[in-house]
Formats: structure tokens, C-alpha cells, sequence
């Protein structure tokens, strides 16, 4: 069973000849996507411009399914995989859009023209000073569109209903440098925000991780929480018991900070007042002053 933007991806391929370059293919999807209301895939500025981790994971499954072929660097339809592309004629006359518009496009000429649609996307690439080495214009575009660098301090955040890549890009906007984990137990059915793909997607785009479990709460002591007034009286015992021994975990944010990063303190929750991030934040600004004083993102 295929999620719909899964078979949205295999349409774009198809159309586009069943057999691409990854580095090709990735930009097609990120100009398919642009014209979408809702995007299928969000895309973080990467060493080569736009990238989706969600695609990747996607492809990764797609392989193991015998819908895509196991070739390195490239993203290539099996036979099934062209049968399942073909299955939703509307699908197919939608994907068959981009595939016209950008016929030709393909290589150095394709990156830049993502580029210039979206300069944003070009912050962090290793590409951009080579392709637009005589385009001032170009250049200030890509500059212009550059986050500013973050002031050392603290903020928070959850990821409750965010995808990876949009979460990625509130950290890059903010001009965040270090994200902290304060889960117990940092793992997560929702894809991306287990320890180990968050913690490599972050370093990917030159955010540190850094796990402090120490600062977590126990699930055991989380499900059972129904009201705003459950998650009081649990924060409540949290500050009173729990933090008050947890000094060496707030010096080490402390000595970041003054270290000049910008630190996120993470967790699950949307919102900070149902979520122990917040009690975090308090206990930083109440010891350290307000140069600790958080933002919630």
C-alpha cells in the first residue's frame, strides 16, 4: 500500500523516463512540488541545494519493495514500479506538467534554475559560487536570502505536526546552532525524529546534537495526562524534584550558550506549556539570567 505521495514520486519519475540522476530527480520533485497547494515532500537547503530526507526514506522503501531498482545515484523504475505509476490517469496528467516545463533541463542548468526560483535553497550549497561566478545579481540574491546568524541563547521547540524537513528549516531560519534533546527515551514512530536520522540530519546541515536524557520525564509518568491541569501538576513536581538535581545538565547549556551557540531545547510537544522543555527554559533563565530568557519556535 503506497502513501499518495509515493505515488506521486513514482508518477514525476515515469514521466520524466523511469531513470534519472539523483541529484536530477531530487530537483525535479522540489520544482513539482512548488506547484502543489499542499507539497508532497518539503525540501531543507542542502550541500546541493534543495533535499528532501523524507524522499530518501521513501526511495529506501520503494527498493525494498521492488518498485525501485538498487542503483547507486540514480533513481530507476523497476517494471512494477512503472505499473504502479501508471495506475491514476489524473495523477499522471498532473506530474506530466513538470516534465514537459522542464524538458531539457537537466545537470548544472537544472540546479541553477531551482536557484534562481528559489535562492533560499541555495544558502548552504557547494554549487552555487561555481554556477553563478558571473552573476552578481545572482549572488546577492542567494545572500539576501540567507538566514542571519543566531545570537547565543535559548530557545525551544516540538515537533508535534511538523514534517523533518519543515522542523529543519524553523532551526535554520532562527539561526539555531545546537539542538538539545531533552527526551528521556529519543526515539520516535514518526520518521526523522528518532536520535539517530534527527542527529544526522542536523549535522548535515551544521546544527550540532546533543542528547541530555538526565532532563527527560519518565513515559510512565506522561500517559496518563488528560487536562492542561494534569500537565501543571506534573511540570510542578517535575521543578520541584527533578530539576533541582539536575545543575550539570544546566551548567552544560549554560557553557554553550557562552560558547556562542544557539541552543534549541527539544521534545515532542507543540505546544511549550504542555511540554517539560518549558520547565527547562524557566530553570536556565531563573539561574542564568536573562540572556537565558528562551523563545518558543
Amino acid at each position: 500500500m503506497l502513501f499518495q505521495r509515493q505515488k506521486q514520486l513514482l508518477a514525476l519519475l515515469d514521466a520524466l523516463g523511469g531513470d534519472m540522476p539523483s541529484l536530477d530527480f531530487q530537483k525535479m520533485l522540489f520544482l513539482h512540488c512548488r506547484e502543489q497547494e499542499q507539497p508532497a515532500y518539503e525540501f531543507v537547503p542542502y550541500r546541493f541545494g534543495c533535499f528532501s530526507f523524507t524522499s530518501y526514506a521513501d526511495k529506501r522503501k520503494l527498493i525494498s519493495s521492488g518498485i525501485l531498482s538498487e542503483i547507486p545515484k540514480r533513481w530507476t523504475l523497476t517494471e512494477e514500479g512503472r505499473r504502479s505509476a501508471r495506475k491514476d490517469g489524473m495523477l499522471c496528467l498532473s506530474v506530466g506538467k513538470t516534465a514537459k516545463q522542464y524538458r531539457g533541463f537537466q545537470g548544472d542548468r537544472l540546479v541553477a534554475e531551482t536557484y534562481r526560483i528559489a535562492p533560499y535553497y541555495a544558502t548552504r550549497s557547494e554549487m552555487a559560487e561555481r554556477l553563478f561566478s558571473s552573476d552578481p545579481a545572482m549572488k546577492a540574491a542567494i545572500e539576501a536570502a540567507a538566514p542571519k546568524a543566531g545570537k547565543p541563547g535559548i530557545c525551544t521547540i516540538g515537533y508535534e505536526g511538523q514534517s523533518l524537513e519543515a522542523y529543519l528549516n524553523i532551526l535554520i531560519r532562527d539561526g539555531v546552532t545546537l539542538l538539545c534533546d531533552v527526551r528521556r527515551n529519543p526515539l520516535s514512530r514518526k520518521y526523522g525524529f528518532s536520535k539517530t536520522v534527527l542527529s544526522n540530519a542536523c549535522e548535515g546541515l551544521e546544527i550540532r546534537y546533543e542528547h541530555l536524557p538526565e532532563l527527560g520525564i519518565d513515559s510512565e509518568a506522561r500517559k496518563d495526562l488528560q487536562t492542561q491541569a494534569d500537565y501543571d501538576a506534573l511540570f510542578k513536581d517535575y521543578e520541584l524534584n527533578d530539576l533541582p538535581r539536575q545543575t550539570s545538565a544546566l551548567d552544560i547549556i549554560r557553557d554553550w550558550v557562552k560558547e556562542g551557540y544557539r541552543v534549541a531545547l527539544t521534545c515532542y510537544e507543540h505546544l511549550p506549556c504542555q511540554c517539560h522543555r518549558h520547565c527547562v527554559a524557566d530553570a536556565l533563565e531563573d539561574r542564568f539570567g536573562q540572556r537565558f530568557r528562551p523563545k518558543h519556535l
